[in-house]
């Protein structure tokens, strides 16, 4: 099954400083029928004016990865972490038995980020984060994990949990194929550009959710970023 959730159509939230849009149910926005993909609970997509962003607030026991679409976002937090991630990249954060951070855009223009939460398989660990450089070129037509527990995805950035966050360029008319084991499930979002997973077509920063396939192929029908994740 293949399900498309129109850019359009998501949980929105705006003041001052942050244009959001929310894919599953999150803060002030509440849908029973959107509260996540298996271990995939949060999929935020977040502009945010220069100079501005999180002040420092708390976490505990989830995986939060944020991938950035435009600009950089600089992370900082009470372990003495402190890091830069640009377009292109990622960061993950460990919350386990708690951390406290903040993310601010502190850039000339607007940051475009992808922020995504996944529960843990093991709760209680040790917090953590890690920023790494992932260049497009490696993802030009070829899915990459970025972020991952599954033992196969050696060199993406670890999380606690059976997923994987992938991700891809594709030129007009390129295609991927992505295996789904039984059981499991994929979240897509194109970043950019109108694709299709088989037969079904999305736009820019459409959710488009699969189930119950053994195989997708995402084909580009114009230039397009692609990010996924691979959950149980």
């Amino acid at each position: 099954m293949i399900e498309i959730k129109p850019f359009d159509g998501l949980g929105q939230f705006h003041n001052e400083w942050l244009a959001a849009r929310y894919h599953f149910s999150f803060a002030g926005y509440y849908d029973p029928a959107q509260m996540g993909v298996g271990s995939l609970r949060v999929w935020n997509d977040d502009t945010i004016r220069p100079g501005t962003g999180f002040d420092m607030h708390g976490h505990r026991d989830m995986e939060i990865i944020t991938y950035v679409r435009e600009g950089a976002i600089t992370h900082q937090d009470h372990l003495g972490n402190k890091g830069r991630t640009e377009a292109g990249d990622i960061q993950v954060m460990s919350a386990g038995t708690g951390i406290m951070h903040a993310e601010f855009n502190q850039e000339e223009d607007p940051t475009k980020i992808f922020q995504i939460w996944i529960e843990p398989a093991v709760q209680g660990v040790e917090p953590r984060w890690e920023t790494r450089s992932f260049p497009k070129g490696e993802r030009a037509g070829e899915l990459v994990p970025l972020a991952s527990g599954r033992p196969e995805h050696e060199g993406a950035l670890p999380i606690h949990q059976d997923a994987a966050i992938l991700g891809a360029t594709l030129k007009a008319g390129q295609s991927v194929t992505h295996r789904l084991d039984a059981g499991r499930h994929l979240y897509l979002v194109p970043a950019t550009g109108r694709i299709t997973v088989n037969d079904a077509e999305a736009g820019p920063r459409d959710g488009v959710v699969v189930s119950d396939l053994d195989e997708v192929v995402i084909t580009a029908k114009e230039d397009a970023e692609i990010l996924l994740a691979d959950v149980a």
